[in-house]
């Protein structure tokens, strides 16, 4: 029997702004899993960044409220809901109450790096006044 507790996992920024801890996951332990376990947290006024994984994901929402993004969807999720995003889509969330998200992801097949592509930010535009260049 294997039983992971949440707070004896590392805590990691995945890189898209979301706190991450892995509960499951088939490289890590001697389990044979198709799928991988994490529990995920994006801070108020946050949102991950857009991303998209050749696996299919399920985000099953633990507490506070979001704007889910798929694709050119959008819509608002809260603790209780279970959102599917289907292989290759374009997707991200952001928190959009006074409290955090908190979520599991369910990724099948196993998250990998490899097969997950985050957009890289556009870089700002500089007000040209404020720097003190006229035109």
């Amino acid at each position: 029997m294997l039983i992971r507790e949440l707070r004896k996992c590392p805590a990691f920024d995945a890189g898209d702004h979301t706190l991450l801890r892995e509960l499951l996951h088939p490289d890590k332990t001697a389990l044979r899993l198709r799928y991988s376990l994490a529990h995920a947290v994006v801070q108020p006024g946050r949102k991950s960044v857009p991303h998209q994984l050749k696996s299919s994901e399920v985000y099953y929402i633990l507490s506070g409220r979001g704007i889910m993004h798929i694709n050119d969807q959008r819509r608002a999720v809260r603790a209780g809901q279970a959102v599917y995003i289907p292989p290759n889509a374009r997707q991200f969330i952001a928190a959009s109450g006074r409290t955090p998200i908190r979520f599991l992801c369910i990724v099948d097949p196993a998250w990998r790096r490899e097969d997950e592509t985050v957009e890289r930010p556009k870089p700002r535009r500089r007000n040209r006044r404020a720097s003190g260049v006229e035109r």
